[in-house]
Formats: structure tokens, C-alpha cells, sequence
């Protein structure tokens, strides 16, 4: 028996929060070509009570949980290095109880804009290359103004229901898909994990083609799904 053939884009669960995530999606635009296009970008986020609900209630709940300080320690360590060697500015942002849905359910109110892109870019440019707090709605205001977005309809998106509704669907979603961290790729059965696993998510999907044809056997699929060491990702 053949394995089955993965269909459609791959799906690209992606978060403001991690600097991984940011890494990883930088390395994908540089080596495929429209990314915007190519995936079926997600964005993925630690939710506040009443997106939490949202979610619960469509019998789903969050695969994440927060890491250690020594993972934490390593990760701020890490994710420079990276970032150095990739040559990209990096200014470590302080967190002080963000609240993610501001700038995630602003991104999908960009994206119903066409202006997705354009939002994830300045958001990250922000956040990462600035050292700037994301989750303040001044900062998100900015952030859509410069993005081509109406900076009072990104701002106010998380009390918009059809928005709110969207980032629910987000959440369950990545329930269903196993996503236990950030950055996350899944193409029909394979899951790949972390900044470092982009690398071999390339190279099967390069492979396969656009036939989509099969991707990786059984058990190395699941070597590839299912590592436990930390692949360069938030989780």
C-alpha cells in the first residue's frame, strides 16, 4: 500500500510570540518563493480567558505549556546566535503581561484585508528589530498605520465577534493538528517542529513536487513529528 499523498498548501502555524517562529518564517520567504501563497498561514497564541473559552467550548483546549527559565535562559542565548549569523538586527523585547490576542486577531483582521503580510512584517520589525511591546495598542496602531491597515479597526479586533470568532477557529485548529509549539509546518501526516526541522520540511515537500507525491515512510515520519529535544522552537 502507497502512502498517502498530502494534499493542499502546507499549513505554517506561526506566532508573534516566538522568536523562532520569526526565524523560521524568515528562512522560508527566503527560500520559497511567495510564501504569502504557498502556506496556509495560522497564527497561534497563548489565548486570554475569553478566547480560552471559545475554544474549550468547541471541545478543544491548548497543547502548549510555558517553558522553564532554564529553557528560557538558553532560548534568549540561542535565538541571538541565530540571528547573528543569519544577519538580522535583534532587539530582545520585555514581555509585562502581554495580551497576544492585540496583535494576532489585529493580524487576521489584516489578513480578511489583504494586508496580511504587510501586518506580519511590521509586527515583527517591531518586536523583534525594535525591542517594542507588541501588545500595547499604541504600538499596534503604529504598527497598522505603517502596514496600509486602519490602525482603529486593528486595534479594536479582539472585540470584534467574526474576528474573535476566526482566532478561536485558529486555536482549535492547532488543537486538532497536534501543535504543542512554535514554529510548526504540517503537510498531510508530517509534522515538523522548530527552526531547526525547516531545513528537512524543505526538502521532503521539494521532493515531493507539486504531484505531492509521498513524503516520508512511517517510522521516520514519526522521528520527524514526534523529537522531544528542543528543533529550535517555543514549547
Amino acid at each position: 500500500m502507497s502512502p498517502r499523498k498530502p494534499r493542499g498548501r502546507p499549513r505554517l502555524y506561526f506566532s508573534f510570540r516566538s522568536p523562532y517562529s520569526w526565524l523560521a518564517v524568515q528562512r522560508l520567504r527566503a527560500e520559497v518563493d511567495d510564501a504569502a501563497a504557498a502556506f496556509e498561514w495560522i497564527p497561534y497564541w497563548d489565548p486570554d480567558a475569553r478566547t480560552t473559552a471559545g475554544v474549550t467550548e468547541a471541545g478543544a483546549e491548548i497543547h502548549y505549556t510555558q517553558m522553564s527559565r532554564a529553557k528560557h535562559r538558553y532560548l534568549l542565548l540561542d535565538t541571538k546566535r541565530v540571528a547573528t549569523a543569519a544577519g538580522l538586527p535583534m532587539a530582545w523585547p520585555i514581555d509585562v503581561d502581554p495580551w497576544w490576542e492585540l496583535p494576532h486577531l489585529g493580524w487576521i483582521f489584516a489578513a480578511g484585508q489583504g494586508r496580511g503580510l504587510a501586518f506580519y512584517d511590521e509586527v515583527v520589525a517591531a518586536r523583534w528589530h525594535r525591542g517594542e511591546d507588541v501588545c500595547t495598542p499604541d504600538v499596534l496602531r503604529a504598527v497598522a498605520e505603517r502596514a496600509g491597515v486602519d490602525p482603529d479597526l486593528a486595534v479594536s479586533a479582539p472585540e470584534q465577534p467574526d474576528i474573535r470568532q476566526e482566532g478561536v477557529r485558529a486555536l482549535v485548529s492547532a488543537y486538532h493538528d497536534d501543535v504543542f509549539g512554535i514554529p510548526y509546518l504540517l503537510w498531510g501526516r508530517d509534522r515538523f517542529w522548530g527552526l531547526d526541522r525547516v531545513g528537512t520540511f524543505l526538502a521532503i515537500w521539494r521532493t515531493a513536487g507539486e504531484e505531492g507525491l509521498a513524503t516520508v515512510p512511517g517510522p521516520r515520519a514519526e522521528t520527524v513529528a514526534y523529537d522531544s529535544d528542543t528543533a529550535g522552537g517555543c514549547g
